[in-house]
């Protein structure tokens, strides 16, 4: 059974930052394309940042410089360190792997609110 689990969501003011979390279970993280993604009310599923499984990373526009996105192997885990934080990053943040369209923003996921 795969399971991804968001945590380290939260309220914070704008310049401020967080750190997302994505544990896997069922699931190995290391030897996949991943990919965090955001979803605000009446909007779509917004692709934020990948990590293949190479390293090689990728992030949108409007969070290139701010967002790192990264995996620790060991713990099965991926990250987001988000800093400089505005209020139009607020969303509900999901991972999910790239190769599962349908789950792009099908999880739990974690909320971000900016103010």
């Amino acid at each position: 059974h795969v399971q991804l689990v968001e945590s380290g969501g939260g309220s914070v003011q704008a310049g401020g930052s967080l750190r997302l979390a994505c544990t896997a279970s069922g699931f190995t993280i290391g030897g996949a394309n991943m990919g965090w993604f955001r979803q605000a009310p009446g909007n779509e599923c917004e692709l934020v940042s990948t990590i293949a499984s190479d390293g090689s990373t990728y992030y949108a526009d409007s969070v290139k410089g701010r967002f790192t996105i990264s995996q620790e192997n060991a713990e099965n885990t991926l990250y987001l360190q988000m800093n400089s934080l505005k209020p139009e990053d607020t969303a509900v943040y999901y991972c999910a792997a790239m190769s599962i369209p349908s789950l792009w923003c099908g999880g739990q996921g974690t909320q971000v609110t900016v103010s």
